[in-house]
């Protein structure tokens, strides 16, 4: 058995919203959405570059919540890009807040985090320089001495 793809999907409290976020943070576009009578998306595809994130809206009712109904998010999505303080900056103009500012980081990248208005955190990095994993390791250790 395998597994050809893994996919990110979001609850976010106004999918329609999210999905006009996303494309002006992100650069992200719309493949395309399912809508009930009512209005409420039930799922929605983007694409970040060649890779797809579904997203849909709230269904309290089956226990599919957002991270602002939450008010947290255990998970970061990481965006690899070519200019991090570029798309930081973007994100930031489109609604984002900024958590952390882009530096160069022990791992070989340069990377930022913003928190998007649909309460999920988003790691921006590109690589700055190739680091094998014993190199890595070595890096994180100093970090602590």
């Amino acid at each position: 058995m395998r597994i050809d793809e893994a996919y990110a999907y979001l609850c976010v409290h106004d999918t329609n919203a999210a999905i006009d976020f996303y494309g002006k943070a992100f650069g992200a576009t719309e493949k395309f959405r399912l809508v009930e009578p009512s209005g409420r998306i039930g799922h929605a595809e983007l694409a970040f570059g060649p890779h797809t994130v579904m997203l849909c809206d709230e269904f309290p009712e089956v226990g599919i919540r957002s991270a602002s109904s939450l008010g947290a998010t255990p998970v970061t999505i990481h965006l690899h890009v070519d200019d991090a303080d570029a798309m930081l900056a973007q994100a930031v103009a489109a609604g984002a807040t900024l958590e952390r500012e882009a530096s160069d980081a022990f791992y070989g990248e340069r990377s930022g985090v913003v928190r998007c208005p649909f309460g999920h955190r988003w790691l921006l990095g590109h690589s700055i320089e190739d680091v094998t994993p014993e190199e890595m390791q070595r890096r994180y250790t100093a970090l602590f001495d």
